[in-house]
């Protein structure tokens, strides 16, 4: 019984956990319907539209007129649980990720030949998953619902005809509500439950630096900030028996660092058709070294074990790599495509079922088509396939086999 409790309320501070969003560790890609139409190759070089702002705040340097941009990208996530086995009983049905979408806007202004304003809104980090009640790994994780919104005002200035700079502060967002069951020693007694609810407002940045090699070909550079969260809730826990003896609702905080990366990418012209991208992101996951939550107040039986939790997760920093294509059929339509590769920063030691993630490879195709110099619709699908990810705990072990599909769509308008 303590040692599923300790492994159980460890939900609490789960608020980091992943579902199979479009992006490694949980961290979320679709920042941009055009970027994803080529697995995202080129995002910091490229500097299409507005979404810029998020893929390199030094690309607004190459907008001329003002203009916004809008969309959202849907996931549908499926998952196979095989090779299964624990001490508890349950099934394993798998497809706990229900059908979520990631919203996205962006508007830019030159207000001179070298400077640009810009703002936007996005979702970099996020989940939601929901393991059917009698889940064998229940106890390890049930429900899942965390959201980080980032609203990020931007400057760029044009240094000279070939370097640009960008910059631009991120206000981060972040709230989240997790449930897991608690194993109940009583033979046939029903479990109890654990539910936090907590968020926290952090500040962050992003920089660029853009620069055009030649008229056809430029570089691109992103950094994206680490934010440092402090989450405040409450954490409720109620049951039977044992657990009853601690059951109320408790005051809890969780630390929680999301982490820094480093995009760079190459974009070039190879004729007035022809558009070739290669791009590749680093991202320290590292800091997630382990989860510790602490709750103040906790009485009775399971005092020791629910007033400060932690469990290792040991992440390892992460490459992402992606080569694509643009094809200017005419002067309405343009076609795109991509592929990726991107690591899990998990390991087979300490992953759980909140973070079934292994090595994935992503195939996109993507159409742009502006009826006008005013209006540009884009339009991205992505498959994702991810390699065996295997869970091995001491009361649970599986193996998870998890694929993806992601649909964008987004409308430029340019005054």
């Amino acid at each position: 019984m303590p040692k599923r409790v300790v492994k159980t309320c460890l939900s609490i501070a789960f608020i980091s956990a992943t579902s199979q969003s479009v992006a490694g560790g949980f961290a979320i890609n679709e920042q941009s319907v055009s970027s994803m139409g080529t697995a995202f190759a080129g995002r910091s070089s490229s500097a299409d539209d507005a979404s810029t702002v998020f893929g390199n705040p030094a690309g607004m340097a190459r907008i001329k007129r003002e203009q916004v941009s809008g969309g959202i990208a849907l996931i549908h996530a499926k998952t196979d649980i095989d090779n299964t086995s624990g001490s508890a009983r349950g099934s394993n049905d798998g497809d706990m990720v229900p059908f979520i979408g990631a919203p996205m806007g962006y508007y830019v202004k030159p207000l001179d030949d070298n400077w640009s304003f810009g703002l936007g809104l996005y979702v970099p980090f996020g989940l939601v998953t929901d393991y059917e009640r009698s889940f064998q790994g229940r106890y390890h994780g049930d429900r899942s619902e965390v959201r980080v919104i980032t609203l990020q005002p931007t400057l760029s200035y044009r240094v000279n005809e070939q370097l640009s700079i960008g910059f631009g502060p991120t206000i981060n967002r972040i709230d989240g509500e997790l449930t897991s069951a608690i194993d109940n020693p009583v033979p046939g007694a029903s479990d109890g439950k654990v539910e936090i609810k907590g968020d926290d407002t952090a500040l962050g940045y992003n920089l660029g630096v853009l620069f055009e090699i030649t008229p056809q070909t430029r570089f691109g550079l992103t950094y994206h900030s680490k934010v440092d969260y402090r989450l405040k809730g409450d954490t409720t826990v109620s049951g039977p028996g044992v657990i009853a003896t601690s059951a109320g609702t408790y005051d809890a905080s969780l630390e929680l660092t999301t982490p820094e990366s480093v995009d760079v990418s190459v974009t070039h012209e190879l004729n007035a058709d022809w558009t070739l991208y290669a791009g590749s992101t680093w991202t320290r996951w590292s800091r997630l070294e382990e989860i510790r939550a602490n709750n103040k107040g906790v009485g009775g039986l399971l005092a020791g074990k629910l007033n400060s939790i932690s469990e290792p997760q040991n992440w390892h920093d992460t490459w992402a790599h992606a080569v694509g294509a643009a094809y200017k059929l005419n002067a309405q339509w343009t076609l795109r495509a991509g592929l990726a590769v991107d690591q899990s920063p998990t390991n087979n030691t300490d992953r759980s079922p909140r973070i079934p993630t292994g090595d994935r490879t992503i195939v996109s195709l993507g159409t742009a088509w502006s009826p006008n110099d005013d209006v540009t619709i884009d339009l991205a699908y992505s498959y994702l396939m991810e390699d065996d990810a295997h869970i091995e705990r001491d009361d649970y072990s599986a193996t998870y086999k998890n694929t993806a599909h992601g649909l964008g769509a987004q409308v430029t308008y340019r005054f």
